[in-house]
């Protein structure tokens, strides 16, 4: 991650050098704003990047050599077969149409969609962490 962190540290330094050429020529506010923001934004990226670097160490992809079965290992928790992505997408689906035909079908399609939302989130919420 520290290759990572080096190339947004440019780019934030890329974006402040620009960001204090704007300011000096063109002293206009919504690009100051842009600029100054996405400078923001890379340095964060860049500070989360060398942290991770500083606590971790290198990843097996940064060494030359390293093994592919150093990255294997459980990835994650996949649900079986369910129906609420289905009904979220019906009901997202249902409030786009509302959206030109009328408030009413909004009110039906948010029905959908809520009870959809909450069981994706609650599903597997007394499934036991490995």
């Amino acid at each position: 991650m520290k290759s990572e962190a080096f190339l947004f540290a440019g780019v934030a330094l890329f974006f402040l050098l620009t960001d204090a050429a704007y300011i000096w020529f063109a002293r206009e506010p919504a690009g100051i704003a842009a600029l100054s923001v996405s400078f923001g934004m890379a340095s964060v990226i860049s500070f989360f990047c060398l942290i991770n670097y500083r606590r971790r160490g290198q990843r097996p992809e940064d060494r030359p050599g390293s093994d592919i079965r150093e990255r294997s290992g459980t990835i994650d928790f996949f649900p079986p077969h369910s129906g609420y992505p289905v009904l979220t997408a019906l009901g997202a689906a249902v409030i786009a149409v509302g959206i030109v035909y009328g408030v009413w079908i909004i009110l039906i399609g948010f029905g959908l969609l809520w009870p959809g939302v909450f069981g994706m989130v609650f599903q597997f919420g007394d499934r036991e962490s490995t």
